[in-house]
This record gives structure tokens, sequence and C-alpha cells, in this order.
């Protein structure tokens, strides 16, 4: 099974390329690392059932005077399909969803 997410820069409206994010389990235990492409894009295979959490290094993308400098987002795969996880972003807020 496979996770994804693509982070969208809502107030310029455009991807967000070029973020680090890190994937860890429940316990905070890294798993993966990388950053969204060009597209804002970022998958991983391989991802098991069990709980995770997504850790979005957002100063490094708004800058180091972002109000949000990190987006931690915490979910469950309960079943062995692909799973999506967007995150649109701007300087002062955030929003995710689970997507398909």
């Amino acid at each position: 099974m496979s996770l994804s997410t693509h982070v969208l820069d809502t107030a310029r409206g455009i991807p967000a390329a070029g973020v680090p994010i890190r994937l860890e389990t429940a316990d905070h235990i890294s798993i993966g690392e990388g950053q969204t492409d060009l597209d804002g894009r970022l998958r991983w295979e391989d991802i098991g059932t069990g709980r995770y959490r997504m850790v979005i290094d957002t100063a490094a993308y708004l800058g180091p005077d972002a109000f949000f400098p990190e987006v931690a987002i915490a979910f469950t795969i309960a079943d062995a399909r692909h799973h999506h996880v967007p995150l649109l972003l701007s300087p002062f807020g955030y929003s995710t969803y689970r997507g398909s």
C-alpha cells in the first residue's frame, strides 16, 4: 500500500515545491523523509496499516517568521488501499483532508 501528499500554496495559487516532510509512527519514530517535487507532491511506498504522523516543515517554505512553522497531521491507515493526505497551506492557516 502507498501514501502520498500534495502541498498547495493557496495564497499564491501554486504547488509548494521543496517542502521537507517527515513520516513518523504514532510513537514519533521517523520512518521516512523527503521533499515535495515541483508539483508539490511526495509519495511513500510499502506503508502498512497503523497510526502515523506526517510532519511538514512549513517554515522551510514560508520562511523563519512563519506563524505555523510546522504542521503535524496524525492519521490512521486501516486498509490496504492507497491513501492521500493533501495540505492546503497559506501564511496564517492550513487545511487538510483525506483525499483520493
